[in-house]
């Protein structure tokens, strides 16, 4: 199997860094290292699947997220989408959002 490639959007990787902070500083982590190993934990996952688990297309409405998602469960309250573009084996992750926020309700998990 031909190694993978993810890449990521200079918004994304701004996002993913605030997270740490926005979960520490919401109180959602007593130490900053737990929310460090959150964030670690969505990367790994994202890296580790996003060219083997089952896409689903974006609604037309919200293609400028980008055209295909995916989702991860980190926990009973949390699920995140991981929005992308691909061509061969090259991966753009275009936008990441979870189900706390208002376009969740056009997705399925």
């Amino acid at each position: 199997m031909e190694k993978i490639k993810v890449f990521y959007k200079s918004d994304v990787e701004f996002f993913i860094n605030e997270l740490i902070y926005i979960l520490y500083k919401e109180d959602y982590f007593i130490y900053l290292e737990n929310a460090i190993d959150y964030k670690d934990k969505l990367i790994d996952f994202i890296e580790q699947n996003i060219a083997t688990l089952p896409s689903k297309l974006t609604p037309l409405f919200l293609n400028h997220l980008g055209s295909k998602y995916i989702f991860y469960k980190s926990n009973s309250r949390t699920t995140w989408y991981i929005f992308f573009e691909n061509q061969e084996n090259q991966y753009l992750v275009t936008f990441i959002s979870n189900n706390h926020t208002e376009i969740a309700k056009f997705l399925n998990p």
